[in-house]
C-alpha cells in the first residue's frame, strides 16, 4: 500500500461529488462518477489510504512551533493551548482548594542569606517541601524566584560526585569546587546573594517531598492490577487516566501551590515572580508559566526543543502534545520575558530550530528583545556556564542592580540534615499505596465538591456547565465539524435494489489524509430525513447474513430515510485480519504508561468520533442538504461514540438515538481497553456527554426508566424534558426498534 500522500495524487484526478440529496425529481442522493477507486493502481489493496495507519508520534518525533499571523489569532491559540495543559493535567477547571497552611522551621543563619524549612499540604496528603533562601539587608518588596530541581539525583540534596567534578572543572563548566559540587545550592545563594527570595522546592517524590514516592512518580514501568479496580486504584491505572489524575498533574498542582506560598509572603513583589529549573525542572518551569500569568519571567534550561519533549512519566500526559510541543509551551511565555539553555543533548539545535520562531513570535507581540536563547557545549546540565546566563537574565528583566559580570563566590554549603523539612519534630508522613490512594481520593472528592456546583438547573447555570464540561470534551476529542471543501465522496458502486439504491465509496478528510469506507442506502422515496447508523460492526451492521438490510435499516427505508454506515477506523477494512482491536496501538515504549502513547495520538474512541464528525460534515453540506440528520448510536460503545460526536456538534444532530446497554467508562479496568477515552469518568461518564447534547431531542435505551441525575438536570434546565425520551428495554427486540422508529418520524 502506498503512503497517504501517494494515494491522494493517484486520485487526484477524479471528478469530485460535490452533492448529495435525493430530491422528488428522482436525482439521487449519491450520483455517480466517471472515475471510480476500482480503475487506480492500488485497487488491489483492502485497507483505506489513512495516514492513522502510518506510524505514531511519540516523545522522540519533531515538534516545530508556527508563529501566528496576528497576535487576535494567538491569542486565541494561547487560549486552546492553556487548556489543553489543564485538561491534561487535570485542572480544568482549575480545583477549588482549603487555603495553605504552611509550616516553616529549623532556620540557618549564614552572613547574606538565612536558609528555613518549609513544608505545607497542596491537597490533602500532598506535600509540597523545600527550602526558603532569604537574603539579608535588603529592601522590600523582593523578587521571588522558584526553583525546582530537575532529575538530579537525590534532587534538591543533590552533590556532584568526585568523578563528575573532575569532568567539570576539566571542561569548564564549573570553576569553583563547592558550587560545582553543590550546583542547586548554588543557584539559590547566588540568587539571594542578588535579593531575591527563593524557593527551591521538591519535585515529586523527591528528596522530602511525600507521599508519592520517586520510584512511582519517576519510574514507573508495569501495570499494578491490585491498583487497577473501579474501587482500588491508583496512579496510572485505566481508573487515574479516566479521571486525568496522574504524575505530571501532581507536579503540576505542587508547582502552583509553591507560586501560591511564595506570593502570599508578604517581601515579595508580586510584580517581580519568576522561575528557572533545568531538565524536568524546566518542563515545570515552562508548564507552570503557560498556565499561570503570575509568572513575570522563566529560565526553562536544556529542555526547551523541537526534538525529544521529555522522556519521564512526570513529563508527560494524556492529550498533552498532541499537535502541540515544547517550543511552544515555551511561546506562552511572551509578552513576558522568556530565556533559555541548550546544549549537547535533544536541544542542541535551539538556535536554528525554535528560537528563530520564539524570535518571530515577540516581534509579533512586540516585544523582540525579551527573548533569548543560547547553545552552549557542554552536556546535559545547569552549570556554572548556563546559571551565569540565568542571573544575567533576572539582573536585567527584575531590575537587581548586580554589577555585571555576575560571578558566583563559595559558599558554605548546607548539609542533608540541615536542608530536610522532616525530624522528630516533624515526622515524615507515610509514602505507601494507601498514602497514594488518599492522595488520588482527596482530589477526586475535591472535583465532586466542584462539580455538585456545575450541575446546571436553569438556564442561567447552563452556559458554565458547556464552558467546563465541553471545553474538556474540546481538548480530548481534538476535532471540530470539517468544513465542506474538506471532505469528499469516491464511489466505487451503484446498485439499484428495488425500492432502494445502494452506494458505496470512499469518504476522505483530506487535511487529515483520513479515509473511510461507506455505504449510503437510499430510498426511491426519500424524507428528506439521513439517519447516521453506529454500530461496533460498522458497515457491515446494515445487512443480514444473506446480504439483505437487517430489520431496522428495511424499516427506516420503508419510512423514507436515507441511512449511511462506515467503517471507523479500525473497523471492517481497517482491519488485515478482520478481528476487531482488543488493544489500543501502542508506541514502543516498555513502561506501561497510557500517556506516552495518548499524549502525542488521539486516543481510538477519538479517532472514531473524528470519523463520525467526517461524515456528518458531508451529509450537512452537500447539495440538496436534509431537511434533518438522524444519529443512531446502537449499543455500548457505539452510543458513546454517537453522544460525544453530538455533544460536539448538538446543532447539527436533530436527533440522538442511544442504546447504550448500561455502557459505562467506569468499569473499565485495562489501560489498553480500545474504549478508555482518559478524562470521561471526570466528566460525568456517559451521562455527562449525553447531557451535552440538550436541549436536542435524544432517544435512549438501556438506561432502565430514570435517566441519570446530571442528563436529567441538563435538560430541564434548558425546558427540554419533554423530548429526553427514555425507552423500555423491552423483551422482543423487534418492539424496541419499533419504538425507535416511531420516535425518528415524530
Amino acid at each position: 500500500m502506498g503512503t497517504p500522500s501517494e494515494s491522494l495524487d493517484r486520485r487526484a484526478a477524479l471528478q469530485r461529488m460535490s452533492a448529495a440529496a435525493i430530491a422528488a425529481g428522482g436525482v439521487t442522493l449519491w450520483p455517480s462518477q466517471k472515475a471510480t477507486r476500482a480503475q487506480q493502481p492500488n485497487a488491489a489493496t483492502k485497507r483505506p489510504h489513512d495516514r492513522r495507519l502510518g506510524p505514531l508520534q511519540d516523545l522522540n518525533g519533531y515538534f516545530p512551533f508556527q508563529p501566528s499571523d496576528t497576535p487576535e489569532q494567538w491569542r486565541d491559540r494561547a487560549e486552546e493551548v492553556r487548556r489543553r495543559i489543564l485538561v491534561a493535567a487535570g485542572r480544568w477547571p482549575e480545583p477549588e482548594l482549603a487555603p495553605l497552611t504552611p509550616v516553616v522551621h529549623g532556620k540557618v543563619d549564614r552572613p547574606e542569606y538565612t536558609v528555613e524549612k518549609v513544608y505545607f499540604e497542596s491537597s490533602p496528603g500532598l506535600y509540597v517541601t523545600g527550602n526558603l533562601y532569604r537574603p539579608k539587608e535588603v529592601q522590600h518588596p523582593l523578587p521571588g524566584i522558584l526553583c525546582p530541581h530537575g532529575h538530579w539525583s537525590n534532587g534538591r540534596f543533590h552533590e556532584h560526585s568526585a568523578e563528575d567534578m573532575e569532568k567539570e572543572l576539566a571542561t569548564g563548566g564549573e570553576v569553583h569546587e563547592i558550587c560545582g559540587k553543590y550546583p542547586l545550592q548554588a543557584r539559590c545563594v547566588q540568587l539571594a546573594r542578588m535579593g531575591c527570595l527563593v524557593f527551591h522546592y521538591d519535585m515529586l517524590g523527591y528528596a522530602d517531598s511525600v507521599p508519592i514516592t520517586q520510584a512511582l512518580a519517576h519510574g514507573f514501568a508495569e501495570q499494578r492490577p491490585h491498583m487497577s479496580s473501579p474501587d482500588h486504584w491508583g496512579l496510572f491505572s485505566a481508573q487515574s487516566e479516566l479521571r486525568l489524575l496522574n504524575a505530571l498533574g501532581l507536579q503540576l498542582h505542587n508547582s502552583i501551590g509553591a507560586l501560591d506560598w511564595l506570593l502570599s509572603l508578604p517581601e515579595v513583589d508580586p510584580d517581580r515572580v519568576g522561575v528557572t529549573g533545568a531538565s524536568g525542572g524546566g518542563t515545570q518551569t515552562f508548564l507552570l508559566t503557560a498556565v499561570d500569568e503570575r509568572v513575570r519571567a522563566a529560565f526553562p534550561a536544556v529542555m526547551v526543543s523541537t526534538a525529544m519533549q521529555g522522556g519521564c512519566t512526570c513529563e508527560n500526559a494524556s492529550y498533552l502534545r498532541v499537535g502541540t510541543g515544547n517550543i511552544e509551551f515555551a511561546a506562552m511565555a511572551a509578552p513576558r520575558p522568556l530565556g533559555m539553555t541548550a546544549a549537547n543533548d535533544w536541544t542542541q539545535e535551539l538556535e536554528t530550530k525554535g528560537l528563530p520562531e520564539l524570535r518571530q513570535h515577540y516581534e509579533l507581540l512586540g516585544v523582540p528583545d525579551l527573548v533569548t536563547g543560547k547553545w552552549f557545549d557542554f552536556g546535559h546540565n545547569y552549570n556554572l556556564v548556563s546559571r551565569g546566563m540565568m542571573y544575567r537574565f533576572f539582573n536585567e528583566h527584575f531590575g537587581l542592580g548586580w554589577e555585571e559580570p555576575v560571578t558566583e563566590a563559595e559558599f558554605t554549603p548546607l548539609t542533608k540534615e540541615e536542608m530536610s523539612v522532616w525530624n522528630a519534630e516533624h515526622p515524615r508522613p507515610a509514602s505507601d499505596e494507601a498514602a497514594e490512594i488518599g492522595v488520588l481520593q482527596g482530589f477526586e472528592q475535591a472535583w465532586n465538591d466542584q462539580r455538585q456546583r456545575l450541575v446546571p438547573h436553569d438556564r442561567a447555570t447552563w452556559p458554565r456547565f458547556r464552558e467546563v464540561y465541553g471545553g474538556a470534551l474540546d481538548v480530548m476529542i481534538g476535532r471540530s465539524l470539517p468544513a465542506a471543501s474538506e471532505v469528499e465522496f469516491d464511489k466505487t458502486s451503484e446498485t439499484v435494489r428495488g425500492a432502494y439504491r445502494e452506494f458505496q465509496g470512499y469518504l476522505r478528510h483530506i487535511p487529515a489524509e483520513e479515509e473511510l469506507p461507506v455505504t449510503f442506502l437510499q430510498p426511491n422515496d426519500w424524507n428528506r430525513r439521513v439517519v447516521l447508523f453506529v454500530t461496533e460492526e460498522g458497515q457491515q451492521s446494515l445487512w443480514e447474513q444473506e446480504g439483505k438490510p437487517r430489520a431496522l435499516i428495511s424499516r427506516l427505508l420503508k419510512h423514507g430515510h436515507a441511512v449511511a454506515a462506515a467503517d471507523l477506523f479500525m473497523q471492517g477494512e481497517f482491519l488485515a485480519n478482520g478481528a476487531p482491536p482488543e488493544e489500543i496501538r501502542r508506541v514502543e515504549n516498555k513502561r506501561e504508561f497510557l500517556g506516552y502513547t495518548t499524549g502525542y495520538n488521539p486516543p481510538l474512541f477519538a479517532q472514531r468520533v473524528h470519523d463520525i464528525l467526517t461524515l456528518l460534515a458531508f451529509i450537512k453540506y452537500h447539495d440538496p442538504r436534509p431537511e434533518e440528520i438522524q444519529l443512531i448510536g446502537w449499543k455500548g460503545p457505539a452510543a458513546a461514540w454517537a453522544a460525544t460526536a453530538r455533544a460536539l456538534v448538538p446543532d447539527v444532530v436533530q436527533r440522538l438515538a442511544a442504546h447504550t446497554a448500561g455502557f459505562r467508562w467506569a468499569d473499565t479496568t485495562r489501560i489498553w481497553d480500545p474504549h478508555l477515552l482518559p478524562g470521561a469518568v471526570k466528566y460525568g461518564d456517559l451521562p455527562g456527554f449525553l447531557a451535552l447534547g440538550a436541549p436536542q431531542p435524544l432517544w435512549l435505551a438501556g438506561e432502565g426508566w430514570q435517566p441519570d441525575d446530571l442528563l436529567a438536570s441538563a435538560y430541564r434546565s434548558l425546558g427540554a424534558m419533554d423530548v429526553l425520551h427514555l425507552e423500555e428495554d423491552a423483551p422482543s427486540g423487534e418492539s424496541l426498534e419499533s419504538g425507535l422508529i416511531d420516535w425518528l418520524a415524530g
